[in-house]
């Protein structure tokens, strides 16, 4: 029993009022972005809707990061659309099972620590520019049917009101933190609409979110290898873009609460969301940044809040549809503003000049790659694939090489800095070969061989000196080094002097 007190952290101190009343605004925030995203698809509202309460409410009960709102999300309904259009809505589901799969699978071989490797600049990008995208798909709240701007009165109210709605969000903290914000700015602008019978956008302009519990089905395709091929590519797509956003999104949170989440188990439990959203009618999704930004925001710390909200969002679906369908668009679109605002890492613009260029252009790269391709996964492979580049250039720069000639007449080489594909080049240059005397010692007591670039350089130069009738020694390897070498030594000719007072301490 004690276990399953410590997996579901009821241990956790939780307020209450706090969680309920969060979980309730975010569940309103989550109404058009669903819908939105579904129809980005080519699927039915209640796909993406159906999605969010079963994303959500697996997610925070099992999930790695309590307060962190799952749901379908922009970057899925991106993938899917092609096959969604192609295949059929059943294709989709089927994906977004396989992918589930594959994300539980990651989760259980503890893939989630990769998430490790991405630079601070790459984070950066992210936020930045999923800010971006959240402000951009706004202003679509902002023009008519035929996507033209709005004009006169209709601009004026909704501006008025959205304007009203940041207002309330920014100072009412400011005043009283009893009640959170953004659920007071939405029924403060649902109240003036409803009472001064304002004629603006409301939720049921966009779709009717009218349906009942989400239907269990077992997707309608043929079990073949044929089949698998197709949906394949997009389940892993869809299984690495969520994985991805899922896990930038836990170490922000993990940042602004100062707390940490459990990146495997959001990985196990993005992964058991999915292949439940594809058995229950879902379009699938991941972790959703905005609305865990706005239920953070609001004081939420605990799995509560995100279960209230997806149960809500279960009841607006099958008895609020009428209510909930009467709320302005301009107080959601107030609320989503200034979760952009938020969400910005403002700082990176005051940091321009203070940190060094690479680290500046990766993050700029990687915000426009977002903003523009809308894909995530993408962005973040290449900021960190150009991230590591500059790292390798960097390390291999700084190789160097201390020279001198003992009583014996044996010259060292002590070699500092790692051994690598970089870096061969500069640590072959560093040796004279037609002038050393008849033997040579390499010292790594400061430097390791890392991978077959560096093997391969000290068999070349080992030969090299070979042809000259001299010969080469190494010292000091390390461990890891020595075993590097003895695996390859049927193909490669390289002496090491045993140095039994060498000691390297290996991690555990």
């Amino acid at each position: 029993m004690q276990k399953i007190i410590n997996l579901f952290d009821f241990k956790q101190k939780v307020d209450y009022k706090t969680e309920v009343l969060s979980g309730i605004t975010v569940a309103l925030a989550l109404v058009p972005e669903a819908v939105a995203f579904a129809l980005i698809a080519g699927l039915s509202p209640l796909v993406g809707l159906y999605a969010s309460f079963m994303m959500g409410l697996v997610t925070s009960i099992l999930g790695g990061r309590p307060g962190m709102i799952s749901g379908a999300t922009g970057a899925i309904a991106v993938v899917i659309v092609a096959l969604a259009k192609t295949h059929g809505v059943e294709y989709v589901f089927a994906t977004v099972i396989l992918a589930g799969l594959i994300q539980m699978l990651a989760g259980f071989l503890k893939l989630g620590k990769l998430i490790r490797l991405v630079p601070h600049p790459v984070i950066f990008g992210f936020v930045n520019g999923l800010a971006i995208i959240i402000f951009m798909s706004q202003l679509d709240q902002f023009k008519d049917a035929s996507g033209n701007w709005l004009t006169g009165s209709n601009m004026y109210i909704l501006l008025g009101l959205v304007a009203l709605t940041m207002l309330i969000i920014w100072g009412l903290p400011k005043l009283t933190k009893a009640i959170p914000a953004s659920l007071t700015a939405i029924l403060v602008v649902f109240g003036l609409v409803y009472f001064l019978k304002l004629d603006t956008k409301t939720v049921g302009d966009i779709a009717s979110i009218k349906g009942g519990f989400p239907p269990f089905h077992i997707p309608s395709i043929p079990f073949n290898l044929e089949t698998l091929q197709i949906i394949f590519p997009y389940a892993a797509i869809v299984a690495g873009v969520g994985l991805i956003e899922s896990l930038l999104t836990l170490n922000i949170i993990d940042e602004i609460t100062e707390t940490r989440g459990y990146s495997n188990r959001e990985a196990v439990a993005q992964g058991t969301a999915n292949i439940l959203s594809g058995f229950f009618s879902g379009m699938g999704g991941c972790a959703m940044l905005g609305q865990s930004l706005i239920n953070i925001s609001s004081g939420a710390r605990a799995r509560l809040s995100g279960i209230i909200a997806s149960v809500a969002l279960l009841i607006f679906i099958m008895f609020g549809s009428g209510l909930i369908e009467k709320v302005p668009m301009a107080a959601l679109t107030g609320l989503m503003i200034m979760v952009a605002i938020g969400t910005f890492e403002w700082a990176s613009i005051r940091i321009i000049n203070k940190m060094p260029r690479h680290d500046i252009f990766v993050g700029m790269l990687v915000a426009l790659i977002t903003v523009v391709l809308h894909n995530l996964a993408l962005a973040v492979l290449i900021g960190v694939i150009i991230s590591a580049l500059v790292f390798a250039w960097e390390s291999a720069k700084r190789i160097r090489a201390r020279k001198y000639v003992d009583e014996t007449g044996i010259k060292h080489y002590e070699i500092f800095g790692p051994l690598f594909f970089g870096s061969t080049t500069a640590f072959t240059e560093k040796f004279d070969i037609l002038n050393d005397p008849e033997e040579v010692i390499i010292d790594f007591k400061e430097s390791k061989v890392v991978d077959m670039s560096a093997i391969e350089a000290l068999n070349v130069l080992t030969h090299r000196y070979a042809k000259q009738n001299k010969k080469i020694h190494l010292r000091h390897l390390s461990q890891d080094c020595r075993q590097l070498l003895k695996n390859a030594e049927s193909v490669i000719e390289i002496n090491i002097i045993e140095d039994p007072t060498y000691k390297v301490m290996l991690d555990k």
